[in-house]
């Protein structure tokens, strides 16, 4: 993965960003990643994909994520939460949150499918506030 965007970013969606990884951390997500899928997707400019210990915890995230969604504006424009799935997806149009279980975050490797994608550290999406 390349470690330097190459766009310039939009600030409040930085900010949307960086408050759902924080909210995920507090709420003992593992494995954050943030990938700038931007240049390469269609749908979405982010990607972040956390992982999850279990089904309640699972969901505990996807609680998160929406109430972060909400206290910043951002408009939820779908969710895929099947129960016993292994795998939750909020999409908030720039960003697309998928949280999985270990499992199935392993079998679908979604890190793998955009390997050329642009990994975003919680520093550099920071540092691109300032």
């Amino acid at each position: 993965m390349a470690n330097k965007p190459t766009r310039s970013h939009d600030p409040e969606t930085l900010r949307v960003l960086s408050a759902i990884r924080a909210a995920l951390e507090d709420k003992k997500a593992e494995d954050i990643v943030m990938l700038d899928v931007g240049e390469k997707s269609s749908i979405t400019n982010y990607l972040v994909l956390a992982t999850g210990t279990s089904e309640p915890h699972l969901r505990a995230l996807r609680i998160e994520v929406d109430r972060v969604l909400d206290e910043t504006g951002t408009e939820i424009l779908g969710r895929d939460a099947e129960p016993g799935s292994g795998w939750v997806v909020v999409d908030a149009f720039d960003i697309m949150v998928h949280v999985f279980l270990p499992e199935m975050r392993a079998h679908y490797q979604i890190e793998r499918l955009w390997g050329d994608a642009a990994a975003l550290s919680a520093e550099e999406v920071g540092a691109s506030l300032r």
